[in-house]
């Protein structure tokens, strides 16, 4: 009886953890315009700290690490699907500048620069303003809402980063090489989401059986398919 009980509760457990969703993010062309910014004399006191600049990086492996990927219906996180993600201040940037998390998550805001910080968002999903704070302090906000948050500094003004806080806790980024994730999603039909700052939200929908894993691809931006028309006189 034991082992039967043992038997069904591991054939419970595995239903439970349902399918993955495998992704892969197409961008073929540079979407992101860096920021340009002014000299630090200009409205930087005291220590001088030199601007952080990206190590030498393939443009389109840049572009598809910076979408971000989630499901838009279905069930929130738990207390055990939440996750307490970094954002930090370091040589007047933000590192990293794009954070995906589930709704009810945390970030830190650890500000590793000799001078001050004061990071703040006016965004509708979640306002906040931490105060100025020096080197080897942190905030932590905690984003209960989903909805998009932009993240800026006071002091500078090159200083930007975007915090995705997804409505379920089915949430990814995707890698340099456009892939991605979504594990242990529930037999179902649910509405896949993809954005990235430049191009928008662009929205699949996918249906899993159970234990079988789904495939789906974004093509960012969305190109129409010409008309047969169109084709027939090029």
């Amino acid at each position: 009886m034991f082992t039967k009980a043992v038997s069904g509760l591991l054939l419970y457990s595995g239903l439970l953890a349902g399918a993955d969703i495998h992704g892969t993010i197409v961008i073929e062309r540079k979407l992101t315009r860096h920021n340009v910014t002014a000299s630090a004399g200009i409205y930087q006191r005291g220590v001088a700290v030199e601007l952080g600049t990206d190590a030498e990086v393939d443009p389109l492996a840049f572009e598809r690490s910076h979408v971000a990927v989630y499901i838009e219906n279905g069930p929130r996180a738990t207390a055990s699907g939440l996750v307490k993600a970094s954002i930090e201040q370091r040589d007047r940037r933000f590192v990293p500048d794009l954070v995906v998390i589930p709704a009810g998550s945390a970030v830190a805001f650890p500000n590793f620069d000799p001078i001050f910080h004061n990071v703040f968002s006016l965004s509708k999903a979640k306002s906040f303003d931490l105060g100025n704070y020096p080197d080897g302090q942190s905030r932590t906000v905690t984003f209960p809402a989903p909805g998009l948050v932009a993240v800026y500094c006071h002091l500078h003004s090159n200083m930007a980063a975007t915090i995705v806080v997804a409505p379920t806790r089915w949430a990814a980024q995707a890698d340099e090489r456009g892939s991605f994730t979504l594990k242990d999603v529930p037999a179902g039909t649910y509405t896949v989401v993809a954005w990235h700052k430049a191009t928008g939200t662009f929205r699949k929908t996918v249906t899993l059986g159970d234990k079988s894993d789904a495939n789906i691809s974004f093509t960012l931006p969305y190109v129409a398919p010409a008309s047969a028309e169109h084709v027939a006189h090029r």
